[in-house]
């Protein structure tokens, strides 16, 4: 018998780990305050509902995927109010490791079960049910959750106690954000000395520069057919949630002294992308304004 789980959040993300819920068996209530993605969300097969709380009945699992933590902090703080005592509540949100934290406490308190688990593997990722899930919370949390969680994604990695799963996303995707950034520069380089995209390509990708900017997400058409490049740079992972995320980078490293000064860098690249009104396209796009700063 499958669980009921109340689903906050059914954007470009939560809808289709949401439906993959529903396809694996799992009743799954729903609540967005966009028109769209209700439209999709009903067409999943969920049950939509009027307010967050009301997703809360007959639910023993609550999922959140939401766009930032004071977002997270603000439904979580509605729902500890009214949810029952030994339900699990995890955020799937990519947020700043001190949100993730008071709202492990927050379901502490109300006597529930709670895991942050952000997740990595794009839009491609959640609808193919492929998304690598990184988790901080109590093994017993986890070892409620994992069912759930393997349902929408294709690998669980328990990074350790409360907040651990977000620190270890503002980590991997601040090494997203300089690789990416660091791909296009080299491939504006190779243009300038002659080099064709495929010869470059057909080096890096097998030898010491190989990395999933250049294997997975190569910033030019052609050598990897499936990449954004080839489809005008529509995301795959929009430039703006880059941002937010290398911004989230940024804060840690502030608030806990540690020096990234690639870090830093890469976020003024990525700052700048966005002022130009790149926002909306997928952040390999970056490879343009480097492009347009090379004459």
């Amino acid at each position: 018998m499958f669980e009921t789980i109340a689903f906050i959040g059914l954007g470009n993300m939560g809808g289709p780990m949401a439906a993959n819920l529903v396809k694996t068996g799992y009743p799954v209530r729903g609540f967005d305050l966009s028109e769209t993605a209700k439209l999709t969300a009903t067409e999943s097969g969920i049950t939509l509902c009027d307010t967050a709380a009301e997703t809360l009945t007959g639910a023993s699992i609550v999922i959140t995927m939401l766009p930032a933590g004071h977002h997270v902090l603000s439904v979580w703080s509605e729902l500890v109010e009214v949810v029952d005592q030994g339900t699990l509540m995890i955020d799937c949100s990519t947020i700043d490791v001190d949100s993730a934290r008071k709202c492990h406490a927050l379901a502490n308190e109300a006597g529930c079960l709670s895991l942050d688990a952000p997740v990595s593997g794009g839009t491609a990722g959640a609808s193919a049910g492929m998304l690598t899930f990184m988790v901080g919370g109590e093994p017993d949390a986890l070892n409620r959750g994992r069912p759930v969680i393997e349902a929408m994604g294709r690998r669980v990695v328990h990074c350790g106690s409360a907040g651990a799963g977000q620190a270890a996303k503002i980590c991997n995707n601040m090494i997203l954000g300089i690789t990416m950034a660091g791909v296009c520069e080299a491939f504006v380089l190779g243009e300038k000395l002659g080099l064709s995209h495929q010869a470059l390509f057909d080096v890096a990708s097998t030898s010491s520069g190989q990395c999933w900017a250049i294997s997975t997400n190569c910033p030019v058409p052609g050598p990897v057919p499936t990449s954004p490049a080839n489809r005008d740079y529509k995301p795959g992972f929009a430039a703006a949630l880059m941002l937010k995320d290398m911004r989230l980078s940024q804060e840690a490293a502030k608030s806990t002294g540690a020096a990234t000064a690639l870090g830093a860098h890469a976020t003024e690249l990525y700052e700048l992308f966005d002022q130009l009104g790149h926002g909306g396209e997928d952040f390999s796009s970056i490879i343009n304004t480097i492009r347009d700063r090379s004459p």
